[in-house]
């Protein structure tokens, strides 16, 4: 089945995001921001040009054009017509090029280094959501129209694309997933609210038996060639206080092992098919947690040891402005909650995955069911 090039100019602009958000963080780790027009945000801004004409295209034509072969797959909405992807993208392309003055005059505002999650960068990742899943749509569509599964290039493509979703979660979840804090049920509770509901949903629209190990094996690849890609370029603090000698720039933290509770997934997903969707729901939260914090716990405690700082799993790397108090220099965990805290927000994160993972299914589901 080919691959229309639509499909193909959002997926490229999905990557240009992911690529230029890595690069910013990384710029603001190791330069600073010393203005707006930076390569990094080009690269970001760049996504919602291409969702905003490609999706553009598809919606005008199908609308204007009555012999256009997506016009009877189309949806209506405020008098145009045209594929329910193209709108989500289009919507997507616009509020990131809406975040774009908006994230200005907040640095400006604020301050030139402000956090990942404030208001400009909500609403851009948002943005870039909604280009992800317009893309993931667009694919099902022309493959639930043919009466069959994806096949080639597009199986392949709506399954990377699931797994930039999960690189952009993990973006967001950033503060809160940093090696010092993978011993607290904090981080455990974070990524239980978001990525099962990904992994499994991509799953259950792809249908493929190893779809959610693909998923996490795209966010692990592409997170580890960003760690050991950007060190290569030459990069020097331009803002103070400068608390580390960079020479170069500061790449993303070696990814977190969620390839190992989506293999789990997997095979589960094969032997509870006949399942209700809720029981199914809590086996696979179970299951999720459970092996996550069986292989991040004791890996955290390698990623804080002298055997992990080296250019394969990065832990030497330090932003310009790491204060040498920081438990990060210093390499040591978030002092931990009393006992009963700590499993008390264990409870809250078994019950985040509970209800992402019944919302990764009914996702899945309806995504089956996509013709337009």
């Amino acid at each position: 089945m080919a691959v229309p090039w639509y499909v193909w100019c959002s997926v490229f602009a999905v990557t240009s995001a992911m690529i230029g958000a890595h690069w910013d963080i990384s710029w603001h780790r190791s330069v600073g921001r010393d203005t707006f027009w930076t390569p990094a945000h080009i690269a970001i801004y760049l996504c919602g040009v291409l969702a905003g004409i490609s999706s553009a295209f598809l919606v005008l034509t199908t609308t204007f054009q009555p012999a256009s072969p997506l016009r009877k797959f189309s949806v209506r909405l405020w008098g145009f017509r045209g594929p329910l992807g193209a709108f989500i993208a289009a919507w997507g392309g616009i509020a990131m090029l809406t975040s774009a003055p908006f994230d200005d005059w907040w640095h400006n505002a604020y301050g030139l280094d402000v956090k990942i999650v404030s208001p400009p960068h909500i609403l851009l990742i948002l943005g870039v959501l909604a280009v992800e899943t317009g893309a993931l749509i667009l694919i099902l569509g022309r493959m639930n129209r043919a009466g069959g599964r994806l096949s080639g290039s597009l199986e392949w493509l709506f399954l990377y694309v699931g797994g930039m979703i999960v690189v952009l979660l993990m973006i967001l979840l950033m503060e809160y997933t940093g090696r010092t804090q993978m011993h607290t049920a904090r981080f455990y509770r974070v990524i239980c609210m978001f990525v099962p509901a990904v992994l499994i949903g991509v799953a259950q629209a792809s249908g493929r038996r190893w779809a959610s190990t693909m998923v996490a094996a795209v966010y692990t690849v592409f997170l580890l060639g960003l760690l050991w890609i950007l060190p290569l370029f030459p990069a020097e603090p331009k803002l103070g206080p400068v608390y580390q000698r960079v020479t170069h720039f500061i790449p993303a933290a070696f990814p977190v092992l969620l390839i190992v509770p989506a293999l789990v997934l997997d095979w589960l997903r094969l032997r509870l098919s006949s399942w209700s969707g809720w029981s199914r729901a809590v086996v696979y939260a179970a299951a999720f947690l459970g092996v996550l914090c069986a292989v991040q716990w004791p890996f955290a405690d390698f990623l804080m040891s002298p055997a992990s700082r080296n250019w394969i799993f990065g832990t030497h790397y330090l932003d310009y402005n790491a204060s040498p108090n920081s438990y990060t220099v210093r390499n040591l965990f978030v002092p931990i909650q009393s006992t009963a805290a700590f499993w008390k927000e264990m409870a809250v994160a078994l019950t985040a995955a509970i209800l992402t993972a019944r919302l990764g299914l009914a996702w899945g589901q309806w995504m089956q069911r996509i013709r337009r």
